[in-house]
């Protein structure tokens, strides 16, 4: 370290920290899914406690169990993750929106939960719509987008399962995962 880089302040790429969160997705969904397994499987853990708990975790992070959670979630990722790109989005988009138990509450709760994907900085949006070709909602559901304010907010949407994708695909760090107004929200920004 150089004596001209201490004291330095070092400026961070605005939403650094959940894009990182993001790329180690599959390990935390895998990590957590493996717990959730031992505390069925060893520990005896009820599935109705995890149903329960799975479900009142959509109040806070809507539909985020099945893609960060999840052990089936798992699976089914490596299974519809085989094919063309396309095939596999159409997937997704289909799986989350039958699911399970948990899936059904998540996404019932997309609408109501605590926080939700938005712009945390308007300014920072430029338009360019990387969001929403990230977005397996915005592709299929041509009335949702993450950047035009005329549309829908797909992260309100039944089918969004807090992948995180968009946020990860914002080259200036414009959308965030953050608290957002409740039911009241159809868009990012008005």
């Amino acid at each position: 370290m150089t004596t001209a880089s201490i004291g330095t302040k070092t400026k961070r790429k605005p939403g650094s920290l959940l894009r990182g969160i993001i790329s180690v997705r599959r390990v935390l969904q895998a990590a957590v899914g493996a717990l959730l397994y031992l505390a069925v499987v060893q520990w005896q853990v009820g599935l109705l406690w995890v149903i329960l708990a799975g479900s009142a975790l959509g109040l806070v992070l809507g539909k985020f169990f099945c893609r960060w959670m999840c052990p089936m979630g798992a699976i089914m990722e490596l299974v519809l993750g085989a094919g063309d790109e396309h095939g596999r989005r159409r997937s997704f988009y289909n799986y989350f929106k039958v699911g399970c138990p948990i899936a059904w509450a998540g996404g019932a709760l997309n609408r109501l939960s605590l926080f939700r994907v938005k712009v945390g900085e308007p300014n920072r949006c430029i338009d360019c719509g990387k969001c929403d070709k990230a977005c397996y909602i915005a592709e299929f559901a041509p009335e949702h987008s993450l950047f035009r304010t005329d549309l829908k907010n797909p992260s309100l949407a039944f089918s969004c399962s807090r992948c995180l994708n968009c946020v990860k695909a914002c080259p200036t760090g414009a959308l965030t995962l953050g608290v957002g107004p409740a039911a009241a929200a159809s868009r990012l920004r008005r």
